[in-house]
């Protein structure tokens, strides 16, 4: 009896050991990376938004250029159009687009629509044809920006 005693003795203090060995806290490599970081732009209210390549990957974010379009019911003219999808807007009504100059580099451009046609957006204002867009992840860049959720 007193054997059995000593294993059921051994047992429970091998069953402690182990609980605080598990609730030690363990030295890591692990090394905590900014999936965004921002940089003024001098002279400007503006942020440069540098991605790492997986958050942009997680955002999945994708771009389109502007195009130059002559739209039928406004002067026979090229007219700078987006997709709609690029569009933002922020608490005081002003419409934005991130812009995409270098690669997991983006920049919030203000644009003035004149009108909106079906998926695309006709601008007065905005950044010059061929230039990147955000189409898909621009509300979470804006989130970035500004860092909510932080």
């Amino acid at each position: 009896m007193r054997a059995v005693n000593n294993k059921t003795g051994l047992i429970l203090l091998l069953v402690a050991a182990l609980q605080l060995i598990g609730c030690q806290k363990k030295s890591s490599n692990y090394e905590h990376i900014e999936p965004a970081h921002l940089e003024h732009i001098e002279g400007s209210e503006l942020s440069k938004l540098a991605l790492t390549e997986k958050a942009a990957e997680r955002l999945m974010i994708q771009t389109a250029p502007v195009a130059e379009e002559i739209i039928a019911h406004s002067p026979a003219e090229l007219r700078a159009v987006i997709p709609y999808s690029a569009l933002i807007y922020d608490a005081q009504a002003h419409v934005w687009v991130y812009t995409n100059p270098e690669p997991l580099t983006f920049i919030r451009h203000e644009v003035v629509v004149d009108f909106i046609e079906g998926d695309k957006a006709i601008l007065l204002e905005g950044p010059p044809a061929g230039t990147k867009v955000v189409t898909v992840g621009a509300a979470e860049l804006f989130g970035a920006e500004y860092k909510v959720g932080h």
